[in-house]
């Protein structure tokens, strides 16, 4: 095996600290988290500063926060990705057709990350954004990816993670996130009603490559006050129909 570099794999670890969806740290939680002397960690915390991988909070000093070169770099990946770039065409002729909020995303072992998102011109829409993780089993772009996955696979994934509540109506149990993805997999559609946001309803629908796997989906999410059973037919429909050119666009077989 080839040899790995000491400093490289601490500076990796001190930025991966941020996969977990907090906003920023001080030395001492890096520190304690990964074990490293205080002089390591600050060396570390200089070098990124200067290079532009973390910038000062500028609310609370001594806490560090992301910074615009990873932006830069995150971007310049997404643009390189079919998925990503195909989704956000396939996003913004959603949001022309019905003005309500579109997502692309990807699963990522339980949860969803979003590749591609476009707002309605509404006031009230879906707060989310690029590159955020989100329990999938609260989502319908996650039910979606979910039904693709072999029941073994499925129950071996919540062994490790059990389905925890994002709200009063997210689903909480193995067998019943069974049952609906097997309803989702018949209707080839996920439908969300207020269970990863108590006021946001969501409709979604896989997306397949050339080798017909399932990788990922596509949505719009509509504010509660806005959702109605008519509006989730229509919703539905639109979703599918952007789905199947989206399966074309990346050289998978449509289905009807």
């Amino acid at each position: 095996m080839a040899r790995r570099t000491p400093a490289l794999l601490r500076a990796l670890d001190m930025l991966e600290l941020f996969t977990d969806g907090r906003e920023s740290v001080s030395a001492p939680e890096v520190v304690e988290e990964l074990d490293l002397p205080r002089t390591t960690v600050h060396e570390l915390l200089h070098t990124l500063l200067d290079r532009q991988y973390l910038s000062p909070d500028p609310e609370v000093p001594g806490r560090y926060r992301l910074g615009l070169q990873l932006f830069r770099l995150g971007s310049a990946y997404a643009e390189g990705l079919d998925t990503a770039r195909t989704g956000r065409q396939i996003a913004r002729e959603l949001v022309a057709a019905c003005n309500e909020t579109a997502h692309v995303a990807v699963l990522d072992d339980v949860h969803i990350v979003y590749i591609a998102k476009v707002d309605s011109s509404h006031a009230v829409r879906m707060v989310s954004s690029l590159g955020g993780r989100i329990p999938a089993h609260c989502t319908a772009l996650g039910k979606v990816l979910l039904a693709a996955l072999p029941e073994q696979e499925l129950r071996a994934r919540f062994a490790r993670t059990p389905p925890e509540p994002m709200t009063p109506r997210s689903i909480t149990g193995v067998p019943a996130l069974l049952e609906e993805l097997e309803r989702v997999d018949e209707a080839g559609t996920g439908v969300e009603v207020c269970e990863s946001n108590p006021d946001v309803c969501c409709v979604a629908a896989p997306v397949r490559d050339r080798t017909d796997q399932v990788v990922a989906a596509v949505s719009v999410s509509v504010p509660l006050h806005r959702w109605s059973e008519e509006r989730r037919a229509e919703l539905e429909g639109l979703v599918a129909d952007g789905a199947r050119r989206f399966t074309a666009a990346l050289g998978g077989r449509v289905r009807a």
